[in-house]
């Protein structure tokens, strides 16, 4: 007895814990149940590949997915689709606009040094930017077309800009010319700057910081050795002259920055760098989440962008445990009418499978789909059938007149490797849809894959110890409490129980 009540005890223990996970650990739900945002991207061909093949598609989809978790949106998932597309869908993320920000740019980093004579060029040019881009803020800042305008018909510095850069705008409206004029000057800017061999292929973090005494924030930079020794190199061989320093990202100049006299002799050492571009908190994370990510090996497309309200989500979940309540109380009131006290005790049996379940899916965790709750119903009825066969022997070992205790021993040794075999082939089932399906398929197999690992230790284990625990109890022991008296041999009837 003392046995018994000692894997008693160690199942309450375990129940209460799985309780306790529950309760305090949240618990992940995908697209289709919290909402979000669904982005399919398309991959570009270049000039030189005009088909894009598979090992090109996950070459970009390796870069996406550093990107993507560098977002930090949690559980977000990235699958191919077909040649040439990718899908992506971020859990929770209403606003997919920054998102699609980061993702569709190629962030091709490069470090270019001003070519000699092009000092007033630039200086020219700059100014011209400057007055653009205050410009652009000013616009930004109104929403009204009328408004809009009037900015650009009496702005000085607007008609000083067209006649100084002869730029004609003939064929835009709106702004339309001001970004039109923006992209112009900055041709002309990065023109003015000659390549050089560092590039961000050399880069192996990226970071941010507020800088000193200003709001606006900055995007450090640490490089490999390679690269370390290249920038030295290159700050050295314009250090104390007129020449800068340009850094450009996916063909626009970001920043461009002199190097002092002090660096004449070795440069600027220590693999460091920081870009300073008036940058906002969000325009300096956006950027170190593209940096560290790696630039795309192909341009990438968004053709398409869909959010998914988390109304939706609700309307799913509370539909799915409404069926998935209703699926187990059906069950439980089969268990108990067929199997009487035996099925009371697999319905206790259940229940504490279905909390481990939960438990399991918290720890790991799990991100739960509707797909995936799918395969946590068909686990349950893996688990039931599992009782339904130990359950069925019970019965037919009390109907050839062996006592209550050696049945139900002989019970679960003899519906032992039924329920191994049948468990088993599921599993493998599970492993193969988990490695060779994507997206919903996976997290289908993934629950119905713990639920069927957990129904063999439920049904071989906690059935049994709760079973043999209640039969410690001698008014438990009543041979009608599990086959009806008409099914018992008559040696029993007349005793109608076992000692």
């Amino acid at each position: 007895m003392g046995r018994q009540q000692g894997w008693f005890a160690v199942i309450i223990a375990l129940t209460i814990s799985a309780f306790f996970a529950c309760k305090t650990l949240p618990l992940q739900l995908g697209l289709d149940l919290r909402g979000g945002s669904q982005l399919t991207l398309e991959v570009q061909p270049t000039k030189d590949i005009n088909k894009i093949n598979k090992d090109q598609l996950e070459a970009v989809k390796s870069v996406l997915e550093r990107r993507v978790n560098g977002l930090g949106v949690a559980e977000s998932t990235l699958q191919t689709i077909g040649t040439d597309q990718l899908l992506l869908e971020l859990p929770g993320e209403q606003d997919p606009t920054s998102a699609a920000r980061v993702l569709g740019k190629t962030a091709l980093l490069e470090f270019r040094i001003q070519k000699s004579g092009t000092e007033q060029s630039f200086r020219n040019l700059q100014k011209a930017r400057s007055q653009v881009s205050s410009l652009l803020k000013v616009i930004n800042s109104r929403k009204e077309s009328t408004q809009l305008e009037e900015v650009l018909l009496n702005d000085k510095d607007f008609n000083q800009v067209l006649k100084q850069n002869n730029i004609q705008l003939d064929s835009y409206t709106g702004l339309e010319k001001i970004e039109y004029i923006n992209r112009v000057l900055n041709e002309k800017i990065v023109n003015l700057f000659e390549s050089t061999p560092l590039t961000g292929k050399d880069l192996i973090s990226a970071g941010r910081r507020q800088q000193q005494n200003i709001s606006d924030w900055e995007v450090t930079l640490s490089f490999n050795k390679e690269g370390a020794d290249s920038f030295a190199n290159i700050t050295k061989s314009i250090a104390g002259t007129n020449r800068l320093l340009g850094i450009v990202i996916d063909g626009e100049s970001i920043s461009e920055a002199s190097v002092g006299d002090q660096f004449k002799v070795a440069g600027i050492t220590g693999g460091s760098a920081s870009i300073s571009g008036n940058f906002s908190a969000e325009e300096a994370r956006e950027l170190e989440v593209q940096l560290r990510g790696g630039s795309l090996p192909f341009p990438v497309k968004i053709i398409q962008i869909r959010t998914i309200g988390p109304t939706l989500g609700a309307q799913n979940i509370q539909i799915s445990l409404i069926s998935a309540l209703s699926g187990l109380l059906l069950v439980a009131i089969f268990m108990v009418i067929i199997y009487r006290l035996a099925g009371l005790v697999s319905v206790i049996a259940l229940s504490i499978y279905s909390l481990f379940n939960l438990a399991v899916y918290l720890i790991i965790p799990v991100t739960l789909t509707l797909p995936g709750i799918a395969g946590f119903i068909l686990s349950i009825g893996m688990a039931v059938d599992a009782n339904v066969l130990i359950f069925e022997r019970l019965k037919e070992e009390l109907r050839r007149g062996n006592t209550l205790i050696r049945s139900i021993e002989a019970s679960f040794s003899e519906a032992f490797s039924s329920i191994i075999d049948g468990h088993l082939t599921t599993l493998i089932s599970c492993t193969a849809l988990f490695y060779l399906g994507t997206g919903f398929v996976k997290g289908f197999a993934a629950t119905l894959g713990i639920g069927v690992v957990l129904s063999l230790f439920t049904s071989l284990s906690c059935t049994k110890v709760i079973l043999r625990f209640l039969m410690t109890y001698q008014s438990l022991r009543r041979l009608t409490f599990f086959v009806p008296i008409n099914q018992l041999p008559s040696k029993n009837i007349l005793s109608n129980k076992t000692t």
